[in-house]
């Protein structure tokens, strides 16, 4: 199994939520847990630069597993990452963010 590089482009207008996002990702490697343990190898989030090749993403959070096993539990059953979702709903424009994922 090789590891999984997921990168999530999020459309947040808003400053202070891309500031609020940032934060829960930052603390994202502890809160995950999977049967008890953390499971996230690596997690940050930033907030991108003002330019139009942007196409209007104003947040990057790049996250890490050690499985795509890890990443399905992450996207269904993770309750910190339900956490995140509850927390941007509402804040994002033109539907859902843009994720993308490879071998690390």
């Amino acid at each position: 199994m090789s590891r999984i590089l997921r990168i999530t482009l999020f459309k947040i207008p808003d400053a202070a939520h891309v500031q609020e996002a940032i934060a829960k990702y930052s603390t994202l490697t502890n809160d995950a847990k999977k049967d008890g343990k953390p499971y996230i190898t690596s997690a940050a989030a930033s907030p991108t630069h003002d330019d139009a090749r942007n196409q209007g993403y104003t947040l990057v959070a790049r996250t890490t597993f050690e499985s795509k096993a890890d990443m399905d539990y992450y996207d269904n059953e993770c309750e910190a990452h339900g956490a995140i979702k509850a927390g941007l709903k509402g804040k994002l424009v033109d539907g859902p963010p843009l994720v993308v994922y490879v071998d690390a």
